[in-house]
């Protein structure tokens, strides 16, 4: 009973803290710590899943030495296959037990158990909390259980971070936007910015920004990121083959840029590195006019949120080519208008 009832404080602690504070890091090393104090483990830690280098790194921990940590940086991809199995992996003797790496310096660093569960959000392994014993050790199932709801507020510490850090961002992406088309009428600096910007953002290789040429009925390049000179002279992109949805003002996303029916030029994005592709329409008033897309070199899934914030941005990219539209229609009015007033005075 009294085991339980500890298991109840630390998570309402953790779940406290998390109500105050926005500091995941703070909430990473009282989950760490706490799984060793509760458990009665020597050690702990939490690791996340560096994509790019194929490893999971240690990002908060207690009892471990630097010598032990940085060996066991794992393939993600065997923890991955490990985890979605059974939802978690205990070893009794990790000094010996195949499913564990570096078993001497396991042996040095004095761990003998090792109970470790996945960190998910939305499904998808971020990665592991680990608590590590000095003599051998069965977990229950409550420890397990344990283990796994601290897992899971490291994982709503970690997404919350992440979504705070986003906000920011987007808001710095419309403030930029916005600043620009205050600043100047020239669109194609307007859209050159928007373009690098909504590709680092959203962590694609590269985006452009065509507008509809209805005499030529060709889209027409009027900015780019991160695609190569040759890429950009490979032809005209004819509106009535190019990815057509996104002209009648649909978004559309591309899984498989080489082997899609509504995409030119498949030969030439393959020799460019682009697999998938995002395209949304520009519009002024109800009008397309153009089209803002994304391009990625890896297979992506873009989420309902990347297509949303994309073109939130694109109906902004529009609105700056009405109000270039405008000023230059008002400059054009104004100069008609000092011409009539000159033949009006030329009568006296």
């Amino acid at each position: 009973m009294s085991v339980r009832k500890d298991y109840f404080k630390t998570i309402c602690k953790v779940s406290t803290l998390f109500g105050t504070t926005l500091d995941s890091d703070k909430l990473l090393d009282l989950i760490v710590q706490s799984a060793i104090d509760t458990m009665e483990g020597t050690a702990a830690c939490v690791f996340l899943i560096d994509e790019e280098k194929g490893v999971s790194v240690p990002v908060a921990q207690r009892g471990l030495s630097r010598n032990y940590l940085h060996p066991t940086q794992k393939q993600p991809k065997e923890e991955v296959a490990k985890f979605l199995k059974d939802g978690y992996l205990a070893i009794l003797d990790a000094t010996t037990d195949e499913r564990a790496e570096n078993h001497e310096l396991k042996r040095a660093e004095g761990i003998a158990s090792i109970l470790t569960v996945p960190i998910m959000v939305k499904r998808k392994m971020l990665g592991t909390l680990a608590l590590y014993t000095a003599s051998p050790r069965d977990f229950s199932r409550n420890e397990i259980e344990f283990l796994t709801a601290l897992a899971e507020q490291g994982a709503l510490a970690i997404e919350h971070t992440r979504l705070v850090a986003k906000i920011r961002e987007d808001t710095k992406l419309f403030h930029n936007l916005a600043t620009s088309i205050s600043a100047t009428l020239d669109i194609k600096t307007i859209f050159r910015s928007l373009s690098e910007d909504m590709a680092r953002a959203v962590g694609v290789k590269a985006a452009s920004v065509r507008l509809i040429d209805k005499t030529k009925k060709t889209l027409e390049l009027v900015a780019s990121y991160g695609l190569s000179e040759k890429y950009l002279a490979k032809g005209p992109v004819y509106a009535e083959k190019s990815i057509t949805e996104a002209l009648k003002g649909k978004s559309v996303t591309v899984k498989s840029a080489s082997t899609d029916k509504g995409v030119q030029y498949k030969e030439e994005k393959k020799e460019e590195g682009i697999e998938s592709i995002l395209c949304v329409p520009i519009k002024v008033k109800d009008e397309v006019i153009g089209v803002l897309r994304l391009y990625s070199e890896v297979p992506w899934e873009f989420t309902e949120d990347e297509i949303m914030l994309v073109s939130a941005l694109a109906c902004m990219g529009g609105l700056a080519i009405q109000n270039a539209s405008m000023y230059l229609m008002l400059e054009n009015d104004l100069k008609n208008m000092k011409e009539d007033l000159w033949v009006h005075k030329s009568w006296f």
